[in-house]
């Protein structure tokens, strides 16, 4: 029975306990997802059943799902998916027939009935989407290559999960009329043309100067990005899509306009405090009852799904032409099953084609491999450093997938970043642009990021002290960071985040007086510009001079 009755006071208790458990996590160095699906379990109807308000759970879970699909389509535009296309749909497709294939003999190996087999080797094949993009984006590797052809081979699986559900619901509703599967087919292809069309039309012709038009209000412009991600999560689940597929599709209509980063960075809060929700209504719904007799057939299934998913996926990687550790890094990302998996088999009970049994056969094995993947993802780099050496029979002699991959130009890669494009930064900018240098402006006014990213120059519409825009932001390159700003708070803001992200270059910021200089340069700022002292060239030539000495 319930504690709680009343809502409000079960969310509170909810959060409390997942506040005390993501801080032991912390204190013990585990990763944060394993102890919210820890979390689900203990306050679901295997451990205190403290869950009731399922249905405002799952609302709220789902709410986080649509907003980390559409974070992630803000990062990747339409070059991204052109270049890495192939690579995504030969690894997506590739280890989605070696799972079921192999997954299939496994189960009849273990005595399960053909059918049965089935259902346990599709459900094998699909992994965590949600689950994965989390870790990723919070190790900041989902721009990374790994990482980008990761999210493409998960797009690739989740398009083939709606198809497969589409088949099996229609085999089982016993539809026996002529061509009634192809035509069930044909239809989820058209609706599905028929929205990519509607939406190119859109990021054409509306989105753009709409964006810029709400952009005057940042308040506006979130709470529209909030509500296309839901519309369009929304219009592909009725279009029979998952919600994940319409919400990632928002997100890359608004990729190629200059609003996605500051978008994407004030949504990244809200998106982890609503997908909280999603893993605790994860372990909530995990049956432990049905697992004590699956343990033996488990366990080998979970090893399949551990190790020879990854495999599969070095396999054609290394076949087309990527490093090992490219491979491996991207391999490492299908080691479990998903969500999808436990909502097939639920589907399978429903039709009466699998027993409880097997039920918690999926169960067992999604909570082993989505703990163990967990690891393996956050650990990743010190667990290829130890098996690099046995690595190389992936990789081929010359990598010329990668190299291509290499060759492709830098996003906005600058030698400085630029915050502040009014008179006094313009000036600057356009000095250091003849002198050779490539400058990335940044700026909180729609109408000069429009004016200045025709220019010479990339412009971005940013928030100095917002550190996830800082987070985003090309740092690794980059020799100066610039800020004609002349708020001290706000250039105080800037050089704390900039020590915490670790940068390594060098900072000049603005001010007012000479007290405020002193000031600012006892909080880091390398150099420090007095614009009714310094002129446009002075300041550039003082940068420039300043950056020569230090090589």
């Amino acid at each position: 029975m319930p504690l709680f009755e009343n809502v409000f006071y079960e969310v509170a208790a909810l959060l409390g306990v997942a506040a005390v458990g993501g801080g032991l996590a912390v204190f013990l160095r585990q990763p944060l997802i394993v102890a919210f699906i820890a979390v689900g379990i203990l306050v679901g109807p295997a451990g205190f059943g403290w869950v009731a308000a399922s249905d405002q759970i799952d609302l709220l879970a789902k709410m986080g799902i649509t907003l980390l699909l559409f974070v992630v389509g803000l990062k990747l535009d339409l070059h991204i998916i052109r270049t890495l296309g192939p690579v995504a749909l030969a690894t997506g497709l590739g280890q989605v027939f070696f799972t079921s294939v192999v997954g299939y003999f496994i189960a009849i190996a273990l005595g399960m009935a053909p059918l049965v087999a089935l259902y346990v080797a599709v459900a094998l094949t699909f992994s965590s989407t949600i689950i994965i993009v989390k870790l990723l984006s919070d190790k900041r590797e989902i721009d990374a290559l790994h990482g980008r052809i990761a999210l493409g081979f998960l797009i690739v699986q989740d398009i083939v999960v709606v198809l497969v559900m589409i088949g099996l619901t229609a085999f089982g509703a016993g539809d026996d009329a002529p061509g009634g599967l192809g035509r069930e087919l044909l239809q989820v292809l058209i609706k599905g043309a028929s929205m990519l069309i509607a939406l190119g039309v859109l990021m054409r012709y509306v989105l753009p100067r709409l964006l810029h038009a709400l952009a005057r209000s940042s308040e506006l412009l979130v709470l529209f990005a909030i509500a296309w991600a839901v519309l369009l999560a929304s219009a592909g689940d009725a279009l029979g899509f998952s919600k994940e597929v319409g919400a990632f599709l928002a997100g890359v209509s608004l990729a190629s306009t200059p609003y996605r980063e500051a978008i994407g960075a004030r949504l990244v809060g809200l998106r982890d405090f609503l997908l909280l929700f999603f893993f605790i209504d994860l372990g909530a719904q995990l049956d432990m009852s049905l697992l004590g007799s699956q343990v033996a057939p488990g366990i080998i299934l979970s090893l399949f799904v551990l190790i020879g998913n990854p495999l599969i996926v070095m396999i054609i990687m290394g076949v087309m032409g990527y490093r090992k550790r490219t491979s491996f890094l991207a391999g490492l990302t299908v080691a479990q099953i998903s969500e999808f998996s436990l909502i097939l088999g639920a589907l399978g009970l429903s039709l009466g084609h699998i027993s409880h049994e097997t039920m918690g056969l999926i169960t067992l094995v999604g909570l082993i491999t989505i703990s163990a993947s967990t690891y393996m993802i956050v650990y990743s780099h010190p667990l290829y450093a130890w098996l690099a050496p046995w690595l190389s029979i992936f990789e081929r002699k010359l990598a010329r997938g990668e190299m291509q991959q290499d060759r492709q130009p830098g996003h906005d890669e600058a030698d400085v970043v630029l915050f502040g494009l009014g008179r006094f930064g313009s000036a600057i900018t356009n000095d250091l642009h003849s002198r050779g240098w490539q400058v990335l402006g940044v700026d909180f006014d729609p109408e000069i990021v429009r004016k200045h990213d025709h220019d010479r120059y990339h412009a971005r519409y940013g928030d100095a002290e917002d550190p996830e825009f800082l987070s985003g932001l090309p740092l690794g390159r980059t020799r100066w960071v610039v800020s004609t700003l002349r708020e001290r708070d706000i250039n105080l803001a800037l050089l704390h985040a900039l020590t915490n992200l670790s940068y390594e270059g060098r900072v000049a910021v603005t001010a007012h007086s000479e007290q405020e200089m002193v000031a600012l340069q006892q909080a880091g700022a390398d150099l420090v510009f007095l614009p009714y002292a310094d002129s446009a060239h002075e300041a550039a030539d003082r940068l420039f001079h300043l950056d020569q000495k230090s090589e």
